[in-house]
């Protein structure tokens, strides 16, 4: 049975551009007043893709060969059927992208850094949505011990407040500054210098964001959304404007 459900896993991943959620008006669902991330910085637009799974929904860039955002809608029971999956680690090439647009599995081979999921695959709660996360779509160059420690925690976290609160909408992406950046591989794949999340939770009437340093890190920073927006190029329309100033003082007390 073990044996039967690796190969079905693996059916899914390869054929993950035959998913009936390739259409972007699947994908609503997961965003907040069903309005996607914008971009607002006019350089980020060429080679844009929207990508959609089916749990999440990625904005994949062709200059970056990753995901700008990824975006998902946790609820209490998805974070409970979520425990019980199993993680699969079949990372794969999405075909739906043209040649030369997205990171390829040789970019990461001994480049040092883990591949990161944006969406994460401890958050998907079907077989057919854990094997879509490890989509190359979904992951940018992540240093590998933020990936393990901190950023794992911030993961588990942000489903605690799911499951506490009903429900959360998130958007996960990587931040670029600096003028010159690190890439890696072949397709010189863009390592993003900070991470974010920005985490919007309709019953409480909160939103803010998370932002850590692509680094060995423990230390991460609670910011606004106008914060964010700003520092991103990316804006959230389907978050209240009045919610937009928030800022807890850290996760603990949320």
């Amino acid at each position: 049975m073990k044996k039967l459900l690796a190969c079905l896993l693996l059916s899914i991943a390869a054929h993950a551009a035959a998913s009936p959620f390739s259409s972007p008006s699947a994908c609503t669902q997961f965003v907040p007043e069903g309005q996607f991330p914008r971009l607002t910085n006019p350089k980020m637009e060429p080679r844009t893709r929207l990508l959609c799974y089916s749990d999440f929904v990625v904005l994949h860039s062709g200059i970056t060969h990753g995901p700008l955002w990824s975006a998902e809608h946790l609820t209490r029971v998805h974070v409970a059927d979520a425990q019980d999956m199993t993680r699969t680690n079949r990372f794969f090439e999405d075909d739906r992208l043209p040649a030369g647009e997205g990171a390829t599995l040789a970019d990461y081979k001994r480049s040092g850094f883990d591949r990161g999921h944006m969406s994460p695959a401890g958050n998907r709660w079907n077989p057919q949505a854990m094997a879509e996360s490890f989509s190359l779509a979904n992951v940018v160059p992540q240093n590998r011990q933020n990936n393990e420690r901190l950023w794992a925690r911030i993961e588990s976290t942000v489903r605690r407040l799911a499951s506490r609160y009903g429900e959360a909408y998130v958007v996960t992406g990587p931040l670029f500054t600096g003028a010159q950046l690190q890439t890696i591989g072949p397709s010189r794949v863009f390592v993003p210098t900070e991470l974010f999340k920005v985490v919007y939770l309709p019953s409480r009437d909160l939103a803010f964001a998370i932002v850590t340093q692509n680094v060995a890190t423990n230390r991460y920073e609670i910011r606004s959304v106008h914060d964010i927006e700003a520092a991103s190029g990316i804006r959230f329309p389907g978050i209240p404007e009045n919610l937009k100033d928030q800022r807890p003082g850290g996760l603990k007390g949320v």
